[in-house]
């Protein structure tokens, strides 16, 4: 920063100090020191020194400066100068000249500019190399992408029919069982004892009809010879069908007791995968109606369903195209459906469309679907989480890319083209769906435009590439990453 000081005093300060760890240096003056003559010879000196060190082809212009500057009267001048500005030596120069001598200083600067002489050019960088691609043309079909849950298709909870002390427990927890296998006894003493007490009954009331029969039929002998009255042939009619009502009641009683007999082997109702055991062996249970034990659970794995919701826009656009007759409907035809679990990177199971509600639910505006999955290997648990792509129209033709050659620009999508001179040009592009790693573009693209696929980070718009041709392959994904 230079202030002029008035014509009483110094030019140059007599000492300059410079500070380390700068490229020039610091030079600093904070006091005008009285005129001097000889202060001229200090600032001579320093600026030899500079040039010498930092510009030695300037030594010859730098004379010229120096000699016309021991022309001028120093007394006639004052300046305070902090060198401790300066970045450069034309910089250092300019400030000095300027501040001692205003008349002179664009003589000087030209002078200096004059002897520098033109600087080598430099090399121009090479053109960044990029990898393009064409876009991939080809038949697809969009594909609308769900979160859904899977759930099983059957599931029970396996309760005591019957009350008594569980005296055994035979399946191991977790286990896949199938239907009929025991899984608890409970002790079957008491309903032995009452099958037995059935089966005494029935034998008795049989006995029974078999009185009753003869009776009758001597009865009907009799009344043929007038020696009994009709009134008595109607009271052992009456008796045969009490003891043939008893026999019925009887043979009831008896299966009731051998139900209850059997129910004391708790078996499972459907194949499946078993729960834990709630129930430990010594357990009283309770196998009343209202209020009976529940033992266990089973679910069954295969196949299984796949619950997911799609919105009311989604629903509305596949009903559109279903009555254009470019999209089957759901409802009346399995559609296919694409899987995929959880740390999967793309799909690995298949299913068919197997149910779409009747209503929407108003709290959501959701329409609940359903799919049916195999799961012949019993990986897939019901409560499972995956993602589903069902799908969302006809065949078509359309133009891919890779998903990484996409990028965003504020609001929009673009893509990097190359064009005829090999400079970079931004395309906005409408987006479709992915399709196995590429991504279907609606517009923006045509088949012979040269995209760059790899290398956007050393792409700048406008300027020029060095591209490489390669195939427009879909990069694979990161674990997890989103289908």
């Amino acid at each position: 920063m230079v202030q002029a000081r008035g014509v009483t005093h110094g030019l140059i300060p007599l000492k300059l100090r410079r500070w380390p760890n700068s490229r020039w240096g610091k030079w600093q003056r904070r006091s005008p020191f009285p005129h001097s003559q000889p202060h001229l010879s200090n600032f001579c000196a320093v600026s030899a020194h500079c040039v010498a060190r930092r510009r030695p082809h300037l030594l010859p212009q730098l004379g010229i400066v120096i000699a016309a500057v021991k022309k001028f009267d120093a007394s006639q001048f004052s300046c305070t100068i902090d060198f401790g500005q300066f970045v450069s030596l034309g910089a250092f120069v300019l400030i000095c000249v300027r501040s001692i001598f205003p008349a002179v200083s664009s003589v000087i600067v030209l002078l200096l500019l004059a002897g520098c002489g033109k600087k080598e050019e430099a090399a121009a960088p090479p053109a960044p190399p990029v990898t393009v691609a064409n876009p991939v043309k080809r038949m697809t079909t969009d594909w609308d992408e769900f979160t859904g849950r899977f759930d099983a298709v059957d599931q029970v909870q396996v309760r005591a029919r019957v009350t008594g002390f569980i005296t055994k427990v035979t399946f191991v927890d977790g286990a896949v069982v199938k239907t009929g296998d025991v899984l608890y006894e409970i002790d079957p003493r008491q309903y032995e004892a009452t099958a037995e007490q059935a089966q005494g009954q029935l034998d008795d009331a049989k006995a029974k009809v078999v009185l009753a029969e003869k009776e009758l039929e001597r009865a009907t002998t009799l009344i043929k010879t007038q020696a009994i009255s009709e009134n008595i042939v109607d009271q052992r009619n009456q008796q045969l069908a009490a003891a043939q009502a008893s026999v019925l009641q009887a043979e009831g009683a008896l299966k009731l007791a051998k139900l209850n007999l059997e129910y004391t082997k708790v078996v499972a109702p459907i194949d499946g995968r078993v729960s834990r055991h709630l129930i430990s062996v010594g357990n009283l249970v309770q196998g009343s109606d209202s209020g009976a034990t529940v033992l266990t659970s089973i679910v069954s794995m295969a196949p299984i369903y796949l619950y997911f919701d799609m919105d009311e826009s989604i629903y509305q656009r596949n009903s559109r195209l279903w009555f254009e007759g470019r999209r089957p409907s759901s409802r009346d035809t399995p559609n296919p459906v694409q899987i995929t679990l959880t740390g999967d990177t793309k799909p690995s199971r298949e299913g068919k469309m197997d149910f779409l509600d009747n209503r929407l639910d108003v709290g959501t505006g959701t329409l609940r679907g359903r799919a049916i999955v195999e799961n012949k290997d019993l990986s897939i648990l019901p409560g499972q989480f995956a993602r589903l792509r069902v799908i969302a129209s006809g065949e078509y033709e359309a133009v891919l890319v890779p998903d990484t050659a996409i990028a965003t620009d504020q609001s929009r999508k673009i893509v990097m083209v190359v064009k005829a001179d090999d400079t970079v040009e931004a395309r906005p592009v409408v987006l479709g769906p992915l399709d196995d790693g590429l991504r279907v573009i609606r517009e923006g693209l045509k088949p012979d435009d040269r995209v760059i696929v790899d290398g956007l980070q050393r792409a700048r718009i406008g300027a020029k590439v060095s591209p490489k041709m390669a195939d427009a392959k879909p990069a694979t994904p990161a674990a997890g990453a989103k289908p």
